[in-house]
């Protein structure tokens, strides 16, 4: 059987291939964040209920995996983390690194790695802060809410700014970043309010759509590309809620959104 060819490379756009994994074509390089491309079914305590919008073969030319955290199966499943660890080069927590193995290098919060970009410039990522769970949350011995999990600030010369989230469900932190990496010219917000019973009084580890419409507002980007707001039945907010909090805030016209599968633009 004839293997699916790689996908087209679309420099300066993003993916959204399912849950919270998106494709980046930036600077000549493809960046794949939280791989996730189990069938639905069941992962622990966890359900999946949608598939991929596309396989990972086609993505298997990545030159980058970026990966929030590892403790969950709806942000690093089983082929997730078979692809992730078949990069290049995979860039995730401390404790992740760890547990995962090469290629993974662990980056804790404001940390950096650069990376040489094909047209002789460079990339450079940084590691943020983010808080799974609400900011009064209990803390582990680490000082992590639920787990240890990092965002991530993509820089470079003649590059947008671009951050993509991970599972944070404080504006607290998104002040701070904002504050600390000045303007962002696009973000990749993890969404989706996802709730499980027993933690935090079924209070939001992520976003929900009021916190990620306020988000953008904080960061002032032009560009907002919601991920990880379906395909697993933890998540309690879907995109109409994103789209009517971006329309009550008076925001719309910032809001990026479309089909899992579909390319959206990194600039205005």
């Amino acid at each position: 059987m004839t293997s699916p060819s790689l996908l087209p490379r679309h420099d300066g756009q993003v993916l959204v291939v399912g849950g919270p994994t998106t494709v980046l074509d930036l600077g000549g390089l493809r960046i794949v964040s939280d791989p996730t491309f189990d069938a639905p079914g069941p992962h622990g305590y966890l359900t999946k209920t949608e598939g991929p919008a596309l396989a990972e073969d086609r993505l298997a030319d990545a030159d980058l995996v970026l990966v929030s955290h590892d403790n969950h199966p709806d942000n690093l499943d089983d082929r997730g983390r078979a692809f992730a660890l078949a990069a290049p080069l995979l860039l995730t927590t401390t404790s992740g690194a760890g547990r995962l193995g090469a290629p993974a290098k662990g980056l804790a919060a404001w940390d950096t790695h650069t990376l040489a970009r094909p047209d002789g410039g460079e990339l450079t990522v940084t590691a943020v802060p983010a808080v799974h769970g609400p900011e009064d949350g209990e803390r582990d011995a680490d000082g992590e809410v639920n787990c240890q999990v990092v965002g991530f600030v993509l820089t470079g010369d003649g590059l947008p700014t671009v951050y993509v989230s991970g599972d944070n469900a404080s504006l607290r932190t998104v002040t701070e970043i904002a504050r600390r990496t000045g303007p962002v010219d696009a973000t990749v917000l993890h969404a989706g309010a996802a709730r499980v019973p027993g933690k935090f009084r079924g209070r939001p580890l992520s976003l929900d759509g009021a916190r990620v419409a306020a988000a953008a507002a904080i960061l002032g980007a032009p560009v907002n590309i919601p991920a990880h707001y379906t395909g697993w039945a933890h998540f309690t907010e879907g995109r109409d809620a994103i789209e009517h909090a971006f329309d009550e805030a008076g925001l719309a016209p910032v809001l990026r959104i479309a089909d899992h599968g579909t390319w959206l633009p990194l600039k205005p």
